[in-house]
């Protein structure tokens, strides 16, 4: 069975940043077959719920994306993580980093690793050349950089016998940038929070505190409704 070079996997939470991904891999793509992977952090039900709210928007309306069939359904992958983790706040929702801590207080070890191995096993499966995510060009981590990417593109390949390309299309963008690309799309259904309050963002957590400051950097109103008001 030949690779499907016009398939691409693409690793989505219920972000803005996946969100608006997707929106042009489907212009780019002629199937996009969506990947949630759950490690039982204490955001993903709100997010994963979120991400399908989107998902139904948009899949088919031509008004948000040219192209809205070639979505594929969502696949959704179980790799917990809190034995690995153990007491670290994205498990036991303590201690969350609040809106004023650096980007680097929000680093979960070795995460695009084992989401990348996930979706490269999904990619074989199903053969898939590439995986998609929608790491940006701020992002600090050891695992977010483009050397990591294609170091690992290069190991997946090698382990699974099938070629692999890794891209992150949204690599040179900020934030607000990114909302700018998506104005035609329902942003407000994206999920950004690490301590969600009854499903909603929470308004305090360093993600909330990026998401307000990315919408006025864009100069776009944030429909997203907050448990707190700021």
């Amino acid at each position: 069975m030949k690779v499907q070079r016009s398939s691409v996997c693409a690793l989505v939470s219920g972000g803005l940043d996946s969100c608006v991904m997707l929106a042009a891999l489907a212009r780019r793509y002629g199937k996009v077959c969506p990947v949630f992977i759950r490690e039982d952090l204490i955001w993903e039900q709100a997010e994963l719920r979120s991400l399908r709210r989107f998902l139904r928007a948009v899949r088919h309306d031509s008004f948000f994306i040219p192209h809205p069939s070639s979505f594929q359904s969502l696949t959704i992958l179980h790799v917990p993580v809190r034995d690995l983790y153990g007491a670290h706040w994205s498990v036991t929702g303590r201690h969350v980093p609040g809106a004023r801590t650096p980007d680097r207080a929000v680093y979960l070890p070795g995460r695009n690793l084992l989401l990348l191995s996930q979706a490269a096993i999904f990619c074989v499966k199903y053969r898939i050349g590439t995986i998609a995510l929608g790491s940006l060009g701020h992002n600090p981590f050891p695992d977010a950089t483009p050397k990591f990417f294609r170091d690992f593109s290069r190991a997946a390949s090698e382990a699974l016998g099938q070629r692999l390309k890794t891209v992150t299309p949204f690599r040179r963008l900020t934030k607000a940038q990114v909302i700018r690309r998506g104005r035609r799309l329902p942003l407000h259904l994206s999920f950004s929070c690490l301590s969600p309050r009854r499903g909603r963002h929470c308004g305090r957590c360093n993600k909330c505190a990026e998401r307000q400051r990315a919408f006025r950097e864009a100069g776009r109103e944030d429909l997203t409704r907050y448990a707190t008001a700021h």
